[in-house]
């Protein structure tokens, strides 16, 4: 149980102390607070480090489109984030391409909603607080504890230039994108995935746009490729008026460049003359199949922080919902048992790769065929697939895109047949990937031997594809 050794815990957020607790998070985003709120609501005593001040935690950068709206845990129900809805009306996605001159209209399966951000990060946290989750805010950490034996024991950090320290029976880490306690943790002796690199990850901006008059495209989440394969443009109203504008892009590109290119975008749409940029904001989000093993001991990454986003789009709120459950429950058992080894913990892991880690790694492989492939035959290929059967490809992993599909869109489709011959046997590689990750392993101990047959047939994809090896 949680011991002040200075402060009142009113007074903790502003007195740096050493505190021991049963668990501590670190980051206050989607991940940490379903973590921390389901520790909490299973008994124990729970603290979330947060980098930021009260006032700007939960301010962070997104494209604000919300798929699974209608599937979120309990620990923090739906009915405490609504609020944060603004726009429930999105029913599909619109994909203009410029090259083909073509907008295509993409089936979403599931709930959709557009949110504004900041309220909804409030509104998290906000429910991890009424769950009895601590709040230390504007408090960096810069180290962490870990037992000879390589089992993670609490963190190191700074509060108001003053050093403070948590002791926990298990750390948390939510601190998001390229996560500074990776670099601190000694993960010789566990299976946590170290192979890990800048390239796996793409940076974000975004501008909240407030236009003149209604749009017409309300109703929907728009795409558009930049002009590299490595890009794309989004425009997701959060209301009629009110528009998130952004775009993403692999670390390997110019960062500017592509701003400049949403900037030049957003002067050549009528809609947004006169448009009025009420907030602006970067980050890094990762575009590359999750963790392997997201566990050591007393350890475990949720969220960003173990990629557990969808490649293909960056869409990530309801994956860090579930991963902060998944991780939280496990961390209750754990404590029950007394016992916070890797072996404990691993049924995180499985958790995570069963209901959405699976699929996240096969998306991947599109990527990896973006990376080999011109951008205008890209979009030509994009183009000449069904919507629907390219909604399945970039939300399920997987398409009922057969030899039948594959003659009639062809023959439909002049110019574009090899381009979507070879979409066709891709898509066959990564059906094999996603059953593969179907077989994940049980234990910590067969992982080597799972990640054998799982690189196997990534060689075939790079073969194929004709792409740089990504991991």
């Amino acid at each position: 149980m949680s011991t002040d050794e200075n402060d009142t815990a009113e007074e903790s957020s502003a007195s740096p102390r050493t505190q021991s607790v049963d668990v501590v998070v670190v980051g206050a985003g989607t991940s940490g607070c379903y973590a921390a709120a389901t520790i909490a609501n299973a008994g124990y005593d729970v603290t979330i480090v947060e980098r930021k001040s009260a006032e700007e935690a939960g301010h962070i950068a997104c494209g604000d489109a919300l798929k699974g709206a209608d599937a979120f845990p309990e620990a923090i129900p739906k009915s405490k984030i609504e609020p944060a809805f603004t726009n429930t009306e999105v029913d599909h996605g619109r994909f203009e391409i410029p090259q083909e001159d073509t907008v295509l209209d993409i089936p979403v399966p599931g709930e959709l909603a557009v949110i504004d951000r900041w309220e909804y990060g409030r509104l998290i946290i906000e429910g991890a607080d009424e769950a009895g989750v601590e709040l230390h805010y504007d408090t960096v950490v810069q180290d962490v504890k870990q037992d000879d034996d390589g089992t993670v024991t609490g963190i190191v950090g700074k509060h108001d230039g003053e050093v403070v320290e948590y002791d926990a029976d298990i750390v948390i880490d939510g601190a998001g994108s390229l996560s500074l306690l990776q670099d601190k943790v000694d993960f010789s002796d566990a299976t946590f995935d170290t192979n890990v690199s800048y390239q796996h990850f793409s940076s974000a901006y975004r501008e909240v746009v407030e236009v003149p008059e209604p749009v017409e495209w309300s109703d929907a989440l728009v795409f558009k490729p930049a002009e590299v394969a490595a890009g794309y443009v989004w425009y997701f109203p959060r209301t009629e008026t009110e528009i998130n504008a952004g775009l993403g892009f692999q670390m390997t590109e110019e960062p500017m460049k592509l701003v400049d290119d949403l900037k030049k975008d957003l002067r050549e749409r009528p809609e947004f003359e006169g448009a009025e940029v009420i907030d602006k904001l970067g980050a890094a989000l990762p575009t590359r199949r999750p963790y392997d093993s997201a566990t050591a001991p007393g350890y475990m990454a949720v969220g960003d922080a173990a990629a557990h986003v969808n490649p293909t789009t960056g869409g990530g709120i309801a994956g860090a919902a579930y991963a902060g459950k998944y991780a939280g429950e496990q961390a209750a058992i754990a404590l029950d048992a007394g016992d916070v080894s890797e072996e404990m913990l691993w049924r995180y892991n499985q958790r995570v790769m069963d209901h959405f880690g699976g699929r996240y790694a096969s998306l991947d492989v599109y990527n990896i065929l973006s990376t080999a492939v011109d951008v205008d035959d890209l979009m030509g290929l994009i183009a000449s697939i069904p919507g629907e059967k390219l909604a399945e490809a970039l939300y399920s992993g997987t398409t009922s895109f057969g030899p039948v599909l594959l003659a009639q869109t062809a023959a439909s489709s002049y110019g574009h047949w090899s381009q979507i011959y070879e979409f066709f046997k891709i898509k066959r590689l990564a059906d094999e990937l996603l059953a593969h990750y179907g077989r994940y392993p049980t234990r910590p101990s067969a992982l080597e031997g799972w990640k054998v047959e799982r690189d196997r047939i990534m060689d075939d994809i790079y073969e194929l594809t004709g792409a740089d090896p990504k991991y």
